[in-house]
């Protein structure tokens, strides 16, 4: 049996292990990707490491979701990180020059190749045909400073399309279809793989935007092979000669199938407040619409925007709805005024927004009381666009579009009515202007890193003691995503280089008082359901609870990236033997990890916790390598150990 395209580029980069599902494996990174919101905290870390300069490929930061400057913190932040760039060998995408996704498709990426990023839809370049997974920042800077990258070694899922898309539908009802069958924990531990006689029909954009949301699958990552319509997407960029044909060999396997034919994918749309909570749009047609926003994080390339531009043209936005839109980048931006995009936006009454994340992380653009919210965006968790008890739905642009005109849920095909299918494709050759992304020098020692007064070192954690004795500070249930844990928002992003101040935001949202109580009960633990962390890969989520003194997580399951942060930091991530002993803990109880330090350094599998006097088997699944970061007290303190062993 031959390889599928997973495989291929994952033996190519093999650097420990075997690639056997469910065993550790470390893999060389080519590329790597930081924005500013995890930007700051992971420089602050390869900082500590002491390299002089970046030991990867190519080594990228972009300046796109801390954009709103209320105060200081964030302009302090900016310049933090393009002094930083310089100095260290980074190339930095500045303010207003677009989503980090989206312009490390357009001039960065390449097929074949490892991407490891410091955000969860990192896999948006899967449409380059590059194997891109999100990480935490602490990875990510490892990475930066030439360490491989570990991780459990993921099943291959090989989704095979069929047919071609719809008029009025497009890739990301595919996505949608994927969440609607397979829920957000349906792509854990796997690598999803596109193939078959369909992935022809999608255009790079397409597939970059299934790539994206593979994310809320749980997936690793997203891959898809690299034909003819890569080349035709780099050929457009100016970069054609690092085009290179990748595909499965024809009688490849897969540990896991699924088939989606794509001409019987119907508009669908993601009810509040998770992403896989999908129906067909027509199921839920005529509901009010207060609010549409196109574009950020995914969905603002420019077929998705100027495909909006044409439904609009000579069409106003329904009456007391407003209508925003993010482009992905300066060049999506400049491409859409160039085709005449621009001008029908605004007499549509369109409201065009700087190319950024804004919205999508809570940064400005938040719906008002009980109003409902449309939004091409990735994700719509509670609270997550910065109004509690928001109505936010994810759909297609051709969806949203339809809500614009006529002012309620509407299925898009109903704009047959009014106007031939607007059938956008991208452009042969866009207009590249890359003033926008500063270069660094060959030698960067000479450059001054300058840090702002929000700028405060990398905290000290002490290692595992011989036991631990906590008190559950906590007790939340399945699916609570890293938003929960560590909001987004403009309050609190700016903090994100102030591990002091952003722990304050700590479960902010399910528990105001959660910061003040762990602080003052000293070593804490908190107790989880299924799922738990899934979303963003912001490892503030693990750092700040670390900071408050959280020494150990107990849940049902964890998210991939949480569980890898929560051991980077020294947090003890256990899952319970039995599910059912969950209810056997409250908030408020007592509990004792008798020669925890000895039990996790040996290997032991089952951890016996003591709870109120009764015993509850948990486990640990850790590698060796992990066991050891949990003894010292988190990656950094092993890398530090390492090097002065």
């Amino acid at each position: 049996m031959g390889d599928n395209l997973a495989r291929k580029i994952l033996k190519g980069h093999l650097v420990e292990g075997e690639l056997v599902p469910g065993r550790e494996i470390a893999i060389r990174i080519d590329q790597t990707l930081l924005q500013d919101a995890t930007g700051t905290m992971a420089m602050l870390e390869f900082m500590a490491t002491g390299i002089p300069r970046v030991k990867v490929g190519l080594a990228t930061q972009y300046v796109d979701h801390n954009l709103l400057q209320t105060d200081n913190k964030n302009a302090d932040d900016h310049v933090f990180l393009a002094t930083a760039a310089q100095r260290f060998g980074v190339y930095l995408s500045k303010p207003g020059n677009g989503v980090s996704h989206q312009v490390h498709l357009e001039r960065f990426g390449v097929p074949g190749t490892t991407l490891l990023g410091a955000d969860s839809h990192t896999p948006t370049a899967a449409g380059m045909g590059q194997l891109a997974i999100g990480a935490g920042g602490l990875d990510v800077a490892l990475a930066m400073a030439g360490y491989p990258f570990y991780l459990t070694c993921p099943k291959i899922w090989g989704v095979k399309l069929t047919g071609r898309l719809q008029p009025w539908v497009s890739g990301k009802d595919v996505i949608l279809e994927m969440l609607r069958r397979h829920t957000v924990k349906g792509g854990v531990g796997k690598i999803i793989e596109y193939y078959g006689p369909g992935v022809a029909t999608l255009s790079a954009t397409d597939r970059a935007t299934i790539g994206n949301m593979g994310a809320e699958l749980g997936a690793t990552t997203t891959v898809f092979p690299s034909d003819e319509n890569t080349r035709a997407f780099l050929e457009a960029q100016g970069r054609g000669e690092i085009w290179r044909e990748l595909t499965a060999d024809p009688d490849a396997g897969y540990d896991e199938y699924d088939e989606i034919d794509l001409s019987q994918v119907v508009p669908l749309i993601a009810r509040p407040s998770s992403p896989d909570n999908v129906v067909p749009v027509s199921e839920i047609e005529g509901l009010k619409v207060d609010q549409v926003i196109v574009g950020s994080s995914v969905n603002s390339s420019f077929r998705d925007l100027m495909t909006v531009c044409r439904i609009l043209e000579r069409r106003r936005i329904a009456p007391g709805l407003a209508f925003h839109i993010n482009p992905g980048s300066r060049q999506v931006l400049e491409n859409v005024v160039a085709h005449g995009g621009f001008m029908m936006l605004l007499l549509a009454g369109g409201q065009v927004h700087q190319p950024g994340c804004l919205g999508c992380i809570g940064m400005g653009q938040a719906p008002g009381t009980n109003q409902v919210s449309l939004r091409t965006f990735p994700r719509n968790f509670p609270g997550r666009s910065g109004t509690k008890e928001d109505r936010v739905y994810l759909c297609s642009p051709e969806t949203a579009a339809a809500a614009g005109v006529f002012g309620v849920v509407t299925d898009p095909r109903k704009l047959s009515e009014l106007l031939p299918w607007p059938e956008v494709k991208n452009p042969d050759r866009y207009l590249v202007d890359d003033s926008g992304i500063q270069v660094p020098p060959e030698d960067g020692r000479s450059v001054e890193i300058v840090t702002g007064p929000n700028i405060v070192p990398f905290p000290e954690f002490p290692a595992l003691p011989d036991q631990l004795d906590v008190e559950v500070i906590i007790k939340v249930g399945d699916n609570v995503s890293t938003d929960t844990i560590m909001p987004a928002g403009n309050k609190v992003l700016p903090f994100r280089s102030n591990i002091p101040a952003i722990s304050k935001f700590v479960f902010e949202q399910a528990d105001p008082e959660f910061a003040l109580r762990a602080a003052e009960k000293g070593d804490g633990a908190v107790v989880g359901g299924d799922n738990y962390g899934q979303g963003s890969s912001r490892e503030h989520a693990a750092l700040a609870p670390r900071y408050l003194g959280i020494r150990v997580k107990i849940a049902k399951s964890f998210a991939r990236i949480h569980r890898s942060n929560l051991i980077n930091f020294g947090i003890l991530p256990l899952v319970f033997k039995d599910p059912a002993d969950y209810d056997r803990i409250k908030q408020g109880d007592r509990i004792t990890i008798p020669g925890v330090r000895e039990l996790t350094l040996n290997g032991v599998t089952e951890i016996p916790i003591r709870v109120n006097g009764a015993e509850i088997v948990t486990l640990l699944h850790a590698s060796e390598r992990e066991r050891r970061e949990l003894v010292a007290g988190g990656l950094l303190n092993s890398v530090k150990e390492e090097n002065h062993g």
